[in-house]
């Protein structure tokens, strides 16, 4: 099975501010792996630096055996690394499969990308009643990289959205969650990490990470 990510002791810094600071992770093909952390923590910046939307100034990452350090961040997506960014950035004047077909891109033939299109209007129905409508005026791979979803939604959409994403994983593909809402995302995840000031200070399995009294003490208010 393919997907597995591999991030080495990176150092990523904004001018000369470490941001991460020798932080390294894995993430296991088929698995949803969890990124927790709040504002500020460096979870916005690990994503960058897998894309190298923000290169990492020391350390290593690679995918599926390709070492992704010299790579454009294109030919790192050409790879098979997706990702949905927070705060539900698109293409607001264009047509919802406009978008869509923006991130298909890659596929190249009408065949390939109509057969994702279906995929993904199989998976959300609304999108499909949608397809001919801006997407501004609407609400709220291999690997997946999904950033907050459940930013700025309601709790019903919230539950809707975790439900879409363990649904995708049960497909074989491999995800990444960068999440602050730690109940849903424990409920869904197999492995999880614990960011804070750009390192991993906790790391384990959904029931590790609800027990560990740095998780209770920063997510529940406090300990066992």
């Amino acid at each position: 099975m393919t997907g597995r990510l591999i991030v080495q002791n990176i150092y990523t810094a904004y001018d000369r501010a470490d941001v991460l600071s020798g932080l390294s992770i894995e993430v296991v093909p088929g698995s949803i792996t969890c990124i927790l952390g709040s504002n500020g923590a460096g979870k916005s910046t690990l994503i960058r630096s897998i894309l190298r939307l923000t290169p990492p100034r020391a350390g290593s990452i690679a995918f599926d055996g390709t070492t992704l350090d010299h790579l454009q961040t294109h030919e790192i997506i050409g790879l098979g690394i997706a990702c949905i960014p927070e705060g539900r950035r698109i293409f607001a004047k264009m047509t919802v499969e406009e978008n869509l077909r923006v991130g298909a891109y890659l596929n190249g033939s009408e065949k390939a990308i109509r057969t994702q299109l279906d995929k993904v209007y199989e998976t959300f129905p609304r999108l499909k009643e949608r397809a001919r409508q801006l997407a501004g005026t609407m609400s709220g791979g291999e690997l997946l990289i999904i950033d907050e979803p459940s930013l700025g939604l309601s709790p019903l959409f919230v539950q809707e959205n975790f439900n879409v994403i363990r649904r995708i994983s049960e497909t074989g593909v491999t995800v990444l969650l960068v999440e602050q809402n730690v109940n849903q995302t424990l409920a869904i995840s197999h492995y999880g990490y614990v960011l804070s000031q750009g390192q991993i200070v906790v790391h384990g399995t959904p029931e590790v990470l609800a027990a560990d009294a740095e998780v209770q003490r920063a997510y529940f208010g406090g300990t066992q």
